[in-house]
């Protein structure tokens, strides 16, 4: 669980059609970091890291940042310099991969909840949640756990879409997968609609952006989360962190 101290602003996507780079999310991301401030960029879910880097540094440094890759130097000291930390999207599996064995994913989470701004988006996203057990992604690679960073106390799943993703579409539903999870599992998932975002400061934690997202919680139907909607509860249910989600 997260501690009270933080800011966190999760992403559902960097990239939004007609938009340039992380343009759409622009006003939640100066309200979130601080002005000209120096982020650190963690681009362990791309293969080609300088050039993932690259890319957020011209995203972010059109809004004022200057952007520093992780894996340039001592992952740690890049992260202690910082003003903030933005952890981009792409396979979730080689993203935990990364901060896993780099050691970076302890000291993330010491670092935000020492009050230091933490974004993500996709991937990174899903790594602000207990585990990554409610990513879209294909298992690439072995990560050393499903573990992630618990910045939050339950899962998202970015990118949501609901239904059929062509007509007759055969394959399983979102709303099909994430059902399966909650068979095995009982921490609730906020299925969050590109275009949208979770703000996390201290204890409160709210639903922003274009879209309403959907909350999938076990024994009941998925249920909509309108823009502006509280959703501190979920953090604190009885089945936030039980055995069903061991591990995580």
């Amino acid at each position: 669980m997260a501690d009270h101290g933080r800011r966190v602003l999760l992403l559902s996507n960097s990239t939004q059609a007609g938009h340039d780079y992380l343009e759409h999310a622009a006003a939640p991301i100066q309200e979130h970091f601080p002005a000209g401030g120096r982020i650190a960029f963690v681009p362990y879910a791309l293969h080609d890291w300088d050039r993932y880097t690259a890319k957020a540094a011209a995203g972010l440094g059109a809004l004022g940042y200057k952007v520093t890759g992780v894996h340039t130097g001592d992952p740690a000291t890049v992260v202690a310099e910082a003003d903030g930390v933005f952890v981009g999207g792409g396979n979730t599996f080689r993203l935990a991969t990364g901060v896993h064995r780099t050691g970076l994913a302890d000291v993330l989470r010491e670092r935000v909840a020492d009050g230091l701004p933490y974004m993500g988006a996709s991937a990174g996203t899903v790594l602000a949640g207990p585990s990554i057990r409610t990513t879209n992604d294909m298992p690439i690679v072995q990560p050393p756990t499903f573990t992630a960073l618990g910045l939050i106390g339950f899962h998202i799943n970015p990118h949501f879409l609901s239904g059929a993703v062509v007509p007759d579409f055969m394959g399983e539903t979102r709303e099909q997968r994430l059902a399966e999870y909650l068979e095995e599992n009982e921490t609730p998932v906020v299925g969050l609609p590109e275009g949208s975002w979770i703000t996390a400061h201290g204890t409160t934690v709210t639903a922003g952006g274009a879209h309403d997202a959907v909350l999938f919680a076990r024994g009941a139907e998925p249920g909509p989360l309108p823009v502006g909607s509280d959703l501190s509860a979920l953090e604190t249910a009885p089945h936030v962190g039980v055995a069903g989600d061991a591990g995580c």
